[in-house]
C-alpha cells in the first residue's frame, strides 16, 4: 500500500529567469517536477493536492505556479508559444534550485509545457508522465476545440461563480463528484490574481499558437514515457494519446474509464499508485 505524508507544503518562491515563480515543496529523495494545467484559477496546489503526500514521501516533490498562475507573477506572451516560454522558466527554475536531472509529471498545459521541455533539454528529464497533455496539434476524430476547451473563453470575459462551476464541470466525468467547496475555492484563487485573467485573454489573441503543435518533434523525447488520458476528456482528444505514443520512441499509455480531463483527481488511489511504480522503474 502507498505510504503518504500529511500536512500542508511548504509554500517557497524561486527566481526563474525574468519570473518570480511561487511553488510548493516536500518531502526529499530524487526530485519530482509537477506541473499544472490551465483555466482560471488554477494553480498548482489545487491540481495536485489530492496527490502530493503519496508522492512527497517517495521524492522532493516541487509543484510549482506556472507563470501567469497561482501566485507566480503575470505575464502576457506575444512573441513565442506559451510552452517555449514557461519551459524556459523552469529550466531557470530548476538551476536556481541545483538541480540537474528531474522527474516531471504534468498535465494539460502543462503537459505541453514538459513535452516541450523534454525535447529542448533532454539532458534534464529522467522520467516523464503526460496527463492528457496538449500539443497534438490537429484531431483526427473530433473537431477542435472540444467543448470543453470552448468553455474557457467565457469563464475569461465573464469570471463569475456560475461560469467557472460550468468550466470546471468539464473537467470531470462525473459532475456530481466536485464539491461546491472546489469551486468557491477555485473562484477565490481566480479573483485574486485578476490580471492573471486579463493576461491570459491577451495572450490568445496574439499571433503565435498559445499551445505548439509538437507531432512532428515526439521522436525528440528521450525519457520513458507514460501518457495517462480520460476516455471521456473534453479538452485533449483521446486519439492524441495514439499520436503520442506510435511518435514518443519509449512510450506507454493507460486509459481511465469513466474518467474526463482530471484523472489525478477522478482516480487519485489509482492514478498515484500507476504513477509511483513507473518512476521506480
Amino acid at each position: 500500500m502507498t505510504k503518504t505524508i500529511t500536512g500542508a507544503p511548504e509554500s517557497r518562491y524561486a527566481q526563474a529567469g525574468g519570473f518570480k515563480l511561487h511553488y510548493h515543496e516536500g518531502g526529499s529523495g530524487h526530485p519530482l517536477l509537477m506541473l499544472h494545467g490551465a483555466g482560471p484559477g488554477a494553480n498548482g496546489w489545487g491540481n495536485y493536492n489530492r496527490n502530493f503526500g503519496a508522492f512527497a514521501a517517495n521524492y522532493r516533490t516541487i509543484v510549482p505556479d506556472h507563470p501567469g498562475f497561482g501566485q507566480s507573477d503575470s505575464v502576457v506572451i506575444t512573441d513565442e508559444p506559451r510552452d517555449v516560454v514557461h519551459a524556459r522558466a523552469f529550466k531557470d527554475m530548476l538551476d536556481a534550485l541545483d538541480i540537474e536531472r528531474t522527474h516531471i509529471v504534468a498535465h494539460s498545459m502543462g503537459g505541453g509545457v514538459a513535452l516541450r521541455f523534454a525535447i529542448e533539454y533532454p539532458e534534464r528529464v529522467d522520467r516523464l508522465v503526460l496527463i492528457c497533455p496538449s500539443g497534438g496539434g490537429r484531431s483526427i476524430m473530433q473537431p477542435m476545440p472540444l467543448e470543453g476547451g470552448k468553455s474557457l473563453v467565457p469563464v475569461l470575459r465573464d469570471p463569475t461563480v456560475d461560469t467557472l462551476r460550468r468550466f470546471v464541470h468539464f473537467l470531470v466525468y462525473d459532475p456530481t463528484t466536485v464539491p461546491e467547496e472546489l469551486i468557491e475555492r477555485r473562484y477565490k484563487a481566480m479573483m485574486e490574481r485578476p490580471e492573471h485573467l486579463e493576461n491570459f485573454l491577451k495572450s490568445m489573441s496574439a499571433p503565435v499558437p498559445v499551445a505548439s503543435d509538437l507531432s512532428s518533434r515526439l521522436q525528440e523525447v528521450q525519457a520513458p514515457t507514460l501518457l495517462l488520458w480520460g476516455r471521456d476528456d473534453r479538452f485533449a482528444p483521446l486519439d492524441h494519446g495514439l499520436k503520442f505514443i506510435w511518435g514518443i520512441p519509449d512510450a506507454r499509455l493507460h486509459i481511465f474509464s469513466k474518467s474526463g480531463h482530471w484523472p489525478q483527481y477522478e482516480h487519485t488511489l489509482a492514478f498515484n499508485q500507476l504513477v509511483l511504480n513507473f518512476l521506480a522503474g
